[in-house]
């Protein structure tokens, strides 16, 4: 972007990648242009949510806002990664990505930042999650020469105090419901046009198939309430992009619907009789900025195929990441349109790993411009939910990527796990291993092959014994006061996980 366009953006062209290139005074000339009073510094805690540092800069000179812009701030590390971080030498400096910068859109004279965790010789430190997986994609990158691009599904529920006696939700009946029969769609509209004036990422929106007009529950806020079903489908793009496009989603998200009096979870199951929140994840190669997914005659490439194998190798180590409350199990189950085995197939919901259907038959389409535009192809994995700590999940998927791609056996895992969708009729279950059933047998997992995450120093030890005490602890919650009792207890016990 040159001078002249630089000085002309607008504020409605705040948003990632409009200011690629921008230089710390190109910011401080945007702070003076549009007046703002605040910058904000969003960063990742050990709990996966952006956390904020708000500074006033109304009554400072240029040279102290652009010493913010340039230097950024001390924090308290051990507050933000504790147990990760020795509180007797727990300053760590937050360094904004000028790169990211967006206005809030909950408060318009407050300029906001993406910021990375630096040590004090201004190296990236090692521990934090978006620097795991800054490490993970440039692994990925340097050794392959490919890049992974990745469009998440938020899915989640809008929970609020139902009064329509004329139109109400019938249960799990909701998908792609319109008004008056699903009453957050105009939310949704609403959080959609946010994010993606931040974003840019934004595929489209839509209700999901979860609706339940009187939910039964011990919990105050939500006993009685209704429940609706929501998704928001997010557009390939690099992988710490989306990461970053996912989190600050997910905020947007809970404090839309805090203004509003209502309530936003993506717990993965919240009554047994309607869906629970996957957080399905599709991903697709990219060489030069072109997608690699697809040869000539229409079948996956070799590439494809080898992250495919990769995916299919490191099961584990996703629902480690992806799926990490009790309650992510009882999601997990038979009939749901979620994996229980280990396998991949075309077009198969019930499949780990989806292949899905790719509009190539051009002479189908009914106009000229949609003829012509090309859409890449991916695969779809499916075992992740709303619990998912999404930097190092996005991590441990680079990680499967990159070793798919990088040893002998991957086509021939690849291959072992295949579903043709003539074999999905007569399913053979004996052939396929069924996926970990609980937070239990996933940490153990993790603990007896904690050497694959842990080799290249791309996770920290202290994250990994972090995530397996996470995980035993869910399970120790279950075997000690809740198992046997009352299934909401496990439910809605967390509404706000990650």
């Amino acid at each position: 972007m040159d001078m002249n366009q630089r000085e002309d953006i607008s504020q409605e062209q705040f948003s990632f990648g409009n200011l690629k290139d921008y230089s710390s005074q190109d910011i401080l000339n945007l702070v003076h242009k549009f007046d703002f009073r605040r910058i904000s510094f969003r960063y990742l805690g050990l709990d996966g949510r952006f956390k904020q540092l708000i500074i006033p800069i109304n009554g400072l000179n240029s040279q102290e806002i652009e010493k913010i812009l340039v230097e950024g701030e001390r924090v308290d590390g051990s507050s933000l990664y504790p147990g990760i971080i020795d509180s007797t030498y727990s300053d760590i400096l937050i360094i904004p990505d000028l790169s990211t910068a967006f206005v809030d859109p909950f408060d318009e004279r407050n300029l906001s930042f993406i910021c990375r965790y630096r040590k004090k010789d201004g190296e990236l430190a090692p521990f934090t999650l978006d620097t795991i997986l800054l490490q993970a994609e440039a692994q990925l990158r340097k050794t392959t020469g490919l890049e992974l691009w990745v469009g998440g599904e938020l899915e989640f529920y809008l929970i609020y105090d139902h009064e329509d006696i004329f139109y109400s939700p019938e249960t799990q009946k909701g998908y792609h419901e319109s008004s008056p029969f699903i009453k957050g769609l105009d939310f949704l509209k609403e959080a959609a046009e946010m994010i993606q004036k931040i974003t840019g990422a934004v595929k489209y929106v839509h209700s999901e198939v979860g609706c339940l007009p009187h939910l039964e529950s011990e919990n105050p806020f939500l006993k009685g309430k209704t429940l609706e079903q929501l998704e928001i489908e997010f557009k390939t793009e690099s992988v710490v992009s989306a990461a970053d496009h996912l989190v600050l989603a997910r905020w947007i998200l809970r404090q839309l619907a805090a203004q509003k009096g209502m309530l936003v979870t993506f717990t993965p199951k919240i009554a047994e009789e309607v869906a629970g929140n996957g957080f399905h994840l599709h991903l697709e190669l990219m060489r030069e900025g072109q997608n690699i997914m697809v040869a000539p005659d229409g079948k996956l490439t070799q590439e494809a195929l080898q992250l495919i194998g990769g995916l299919c190798n490191s099961t584990g180590f996703f629902l480690a990441f992806g799926n990490t409350m009790a309650a992510s199990y009882y999601r997990l189950v038979p009939n749901q349109e979620a994996p229980t085995q280990l396998f991949w197939s075309d077009c198969n919901r019930s499949a780990l790993i989806r292949v899905p259907l790719l509009n190539s038959h051009s002479q189908t389409s009914l106009s000229k411009e949609t003829s012509t535009r090309k859409r890449g192809q991916t695969v779809e994995l499916r075992s992740p939910d709303g619990s998912a700590l999404i930097h190092p999940l996005l991590a441990t998927i680079s990680l499967a990527a990159l070793q798919g791609l990088t040893e002998k056996n991957s086509l021939d895992i690849a291959s072992q796990y295949y579903l043709s969708q003539e074999g999905a009729s007569n399913f053979p279950k004996e052939k396929f291993p069924l996926l970990p059933s609980s937070c239990g047998q996933v940490a153990r997992l993790v603990q007896d092959k904690r050497q694959w995450l842990e080799k290249n120093n791309v996770f920290p030890a202290a994250i990994v014994d972090y995530i397996i005490k996470l995980l035993e602890g869910e399970e120790l919650e279950i075997i000690t006061g809740e198992r046997g009792t009352d299934l909401q207890k496990v439910l809605h016990r967390d509404l706000h996980r990650h």
